[in-house]
């Protein structure tokens, strides 16, 4: 699709729950919906917003049509790497499906059924976020050492692979190291999985060059077949799980602005927010600035 018809097609309000379908809900997660199609899944972006694991109570109108299309894009942008979970035709499917709602259809996939493996794989190339507060307590990121002297928002000297546990909803996720990883799905695949996720943020990197961005870091998520071959799965290189600067005002020593929630955790940084559920309501300006973040980075890639 085109960022036109995208942009056209986002609602006025927020869609913070799916309700009303013929299929069982098998998961509620932060932000995405998973129903039981039987041979397969079907995967649906709601519009609704976490920040420092907690569920906000004010969503982001059309943000989950942002997440999908955007994954959608990426995904075809990453073939040539590693195969996806997404069923081929994803509007035949839907066809033979009954589901015929554009929003819905907008912002969901059909997805095979696999096996989510029990880590979350995050690349990074630049010294931000979580990465930043464990350098400056510790010189090191998941247990790699980093050279002295690095500031916020600088680039690394090579990208690295920081994982982490993957939390059930309202808890945190934790870093973990390389003999964590490598005991917790198999030294193999944990190989395999660290190499990909390094591949992938490369290309993503490279690609969001052109488009003016630079993704500081970035999330994936795995699965495996019956035949153990490696699937990425969930969302891939959004707003959501990436975070994206513009390349014009980039500079290091601070924290870059961003296309993604960090100006979210920035408002809820100022509040004094404890980080705590029950998460505050956002006034109407962060909501409308947030989804203009999300709009301006598809825009970038799609344009």
């Amino acid at each position: 699709m085109t960022f036109a018809a995208i942009a056209a097609a986002l609602p006025p309000s927020a869609r913070t729950a799916i309700t009303g379908l013929p299929f069982p809900l098998l998961a509620s997660g932060k932000v995405r919906e998973i129903f039981d199609l039987g041979d397969a899944l079907l995967l649906t972006a709601t519009d609704r917003l976490s920040a420092f694991d907690v569920i906000l109570p004010d969503g982001i109108p059309g943000k989950g049509i942002i997440l999908t299309q955007m994954s959608l894009w990426w995904f075809e942008q990453t073939r040539g790497l590693i195969a996806n979970h997404l069923l081929p035709d994803q509007a035949g499917e839907f066809s033979r499906r009954g589901i015929a709602d554009r929003d819905l259809q907008l912002r969901s996939m059909i997805v095979r059924k696999l096996k989510p493996l029990p880590i979350e794989c995050v690349a990074r190339g630049y010294l931000i976020g979580s990465g930043w507060s464990s350098y400056q307590k510790t010189g090191a990121v998941c247990g790699l050492r980093l050279p002295a002297g690095l500031r916020q928002a600088d680039r690394l000297p090579a990208s690295i692979f920081t994982p982490t546990t993957k939390a059930p909803k309202g808890q945190h996720d934790a870093p973990i190291d390389d003999a964590q990883g490598a005991a917790a799905i198999g030294s193999a695949l944990y190989e395999k999985v660290k190499a990909t996720s390094l591949a992938l943020y490369q290309l993503g990197h490279d690609r969001a060059r052109v488009a003016g961005m630079i993704l500081a870091d970035t999330k994936f998520e795995f699965g495996t077949d019956a035949a153990g071959n490696l699937i990425l799965i969930d969302e891939v290189l959004t707003p959501d799980s990436s975070r994206y600067w513009p390349a014009d005002e980039y500079r290091p020593d601070c924290s870059p602005p961003s296309y993604d929630k960090q100006f979210v955790r920035d408002h809820l940084l100022a509040i004094n927010w404890n980080q705590q559920p029950p998460a505050p309501h956002l006034p109407a300006e962060v909501i409308t600035r947030t989804r203009e973040k999300y709009l301006a980075a598809l825009k970038n890639l799609l344009s």
